[in-house]
């Protein structure tokens, strides 16, 4: 029950966010990225600086290929920047941030990420995809749908698939709460999953993720991560809540 109203109740924030981001958007000034803004609630990025995140089995932030622009965090096309995380390991939490992506345009979300020297983020991460849907020929590609965006990449596809068209923000929340994962987006639970469970360990034998122990089995808690994949992607409005 408490799982359901924590759901429900994103579920309303993110109506309302969908419904007129720009006027509900509230402003983090300064170095205020780790300030409170609600009941347990943390901005990750504060439109200013890149405090707090740095480059997957880095040490610091990339010299290149991200930056901050009109107040969101974008990965640049062809930038050379490579993925990023945040530098604190989260196990329960909800995650909201706002995504826009570029034509034929390809990211992602990780979550619960270790870092492993000599191995991609992917392999031991979960994604929330990022994709523009229309252009770009993963849209089409995986099963049934499993790579458009706000899927579980490769996995389980985002049902329903209400992702707005290039140029246009999108609002999302992933849920990550005593196993159990949630995807929303503009407002709608699209995904759900139970991590560890023996419907979990089942799809993922039958997947390309088979052979990665820490795919297979997931770190009980990780790093958030965005993907640089080479493409103009946005994010803005990252606050995190632990559960």
């Amino acid at each position: 029950m408490r799982g359901k109203l924590v759901i429900l109740s994103l579920v309303v924030v993110l109506v309302a966010m969908a419904c007129n981001t720009n006027k509900n958007r509230e402003k983090v000034k300064g170095s205020d990225a780790e300030k409170t803004i609600e009941e347990g609630w943390v901005y990750l990025f504060d439109g200013k600086s890149m405090e707090g995140w740095r480059g997957y089995n880095k040490e610091t932030f990339p010299g290149e290929g991200w930056i901050i622009e009109d107040g969101a965090l974008k990965c640049v096309a062809r930038g050379g920047g490579g993925d990023i995380i945040y530098d604190k390991k989260f196990g329960n939490f909800e995650l909201s941030f706002e995504w826009r992506i570029s034509e034929a345009g390809n990211s992602g979300v990780f979550i619960l990420a270790q870092e492993i020297p000599d191995q991609p983020i992917y392999m031991s991460a979960p994604e929330f995809q990022i994709l523009d849907n229309d252009n770009h020929p993963d849209a089409k590609a995986g099963r049934d749908g499993n790579r458009t965006a706000s899927s579980l990449y490769d996995l389980i596809p985002a049902n329903p698939q209400n992702s707005k068209p290039i140029g246009e923000w999108n609002s999302a929340a992933i849920i990550v709460d005593k196993g159990k994962v949630t995807h929303i987006q503009n407002g709608a639970v699209v995904v759900e999953y139970e991590l560890w469970s023996d419907t979990w360990r089942a799809m993922v034998a039958d997947s390309k993720f088979r052979d990665w122990p820490n795919f297979v089995d997931p770190a009980k808690e990780g790093y958030i991560g965005f993907q640089d994949h080479g493409d103009d992607v946005w994010f803005r409005n990252i606050k995190i809540r632990e559960l």
